[in-house]
């Protein structure tokens, strides 16, 4: 029995997580999940952002699945998301981007994983008013994160028959900060004599990724670039609604979806559960439930391609329980059971 920390978030977040951990359950595998929350809904409601209930079970379960929080823009709290990676040193943000079947987009077949470190950078939040109508933020890069980050995305490869990996970075400009990663990582490439490896200016990347996206195999950046970069990669296989993403350290890992909370929608049962139902699949092959995880992404295959139960963003009109309780049946399907 696996014992799982479930943080329901805000916004949709309390459904779309319903969703997700009813097919997780479907597949058989034995959860017990530990609900907690945080958020801007439990401020408002206790005063707490994170109340010390949801360290506890963190650090009890050391593997979580969570929901959207919302994250005001410019003013208010700092993100909750950011201050979980830092406090657990969840050092790698992974956010695999994949084309299904069913969704129109420009390219087809794309097959790309991102690594993004996930503790430094402009992500610290050091920033200062040097005078009125004068602010600066502190970038910070070390050799000791960036070398984490790229084994990792190299160990990745090798396991997974990857055949090239791409550092991104914006060295020609930062070259103490950006030289500083580019350097480190193509010191790691050398142990890696079979993966192939290149380096791309991140500018110069995102073009690349609008026009000839299957060039790319693994990417592995710093903190800023891999935000905007995923959110960009997510555009070319349909939205943030469908892409999953994981923040795992070296004890911990927190599985979560990459989308907002979606306050707008929240309630109506229009919210598309997609990226946190493949949050889980990436939780449970962490867990080594790889059959488990298997039949999960091909049911979001078979439900989306059929084109007969969806969410609005996907070009349906079903609720996210009719969207859900399809999903099920056609995992059900792939063991040759009965929904």
């Amino acid at each position: 029995m696996y014992k799982i920390t479930l943080i329901p978030g805000d916004g949709i977040g309390p459904e779309v997580a319903q969703a997700a951990s009813r097919v997780i359950d479907a597949t058989g595998v034995p959860v017990e999940w530990e609900m907690v929350n945080a958020g801007e809904a439990v401020w408002e409601q206790t005063g707490s952002l994170v109340p010390d209930a949801v360290f506890q079970s963190l650090e009890r379960n050391r593997v979580a699945l969570k929901g959207p929080i919302t994250t005001p823009v410019g003013k208010g709290f700092r993100s909750i998301n950011v201050m979980l990676r830092n406090k657990y040193d969840l050092y790698t943000n992974l956010r695999p981007v994949i084309s299904i079947p069913g969704i129109i987009t420009p390219f087809k077949g794309l097959d790309l994983v991102i690594f993004r470190e996930n503790t430094e950078d402009l992500y610290c939040g050091i920033e200062k008013v040097i005078e009125p109508g004068k602010a600066e933020a502190l970038k910070i890069i070390t050799e000791h994160a960036s070398e984490r980050i790229v084994r990792r995305a190299f160990d990745y490869a090798a396991r997974q028959g990857r055949k090239k990996v791409t550092a991104v970075h914006k060295a020609n400009i930062l070259k103490l900060t950006d030289g500083l990663f580019l350097d480190t990582a193509r010191r790691v490439s050398q142990a890696y004599p079979g993966i192939e490896f290149e380096d791309v200016i991140v500018d110069n990347m995102c073009m690349q990724l609008v026009t000839k996206p299957d060039r790319y195999d693994v990417i592995v950046t710093m903190n800023l670039y891999g935000d905007i970069l995923s959110d960009l990669c997510a555009g070319l296989v349909g939205g943030l609604g469908i892409v999953p993403g994981a923040n795992i350290g070296d004890s911990m890992a927190i599985f979560e979806a990459v989308h907002g909370s979606a306050p707008d929608i929240a309630g109506k049962g229009m919210a598309n559960p997609t990226a946190l139902i493949l949050s889980g699949a990436m939780m449970l092959d962490y867990l080594g439930e790889h059959t488990a995880a298997c039949k999960i992404r091909k049911a979001v295959m078979m439900t989306i391609e059929s084109g007969t139960v969806l969410t609005g963003d996907l070009g349906g009109h079903a609720t996210t329980a009719a969207f859900t309780a399809e999903m099920i049946r056609n995992l059900l399907s792939l063991s040759g059971e009965e929904a």
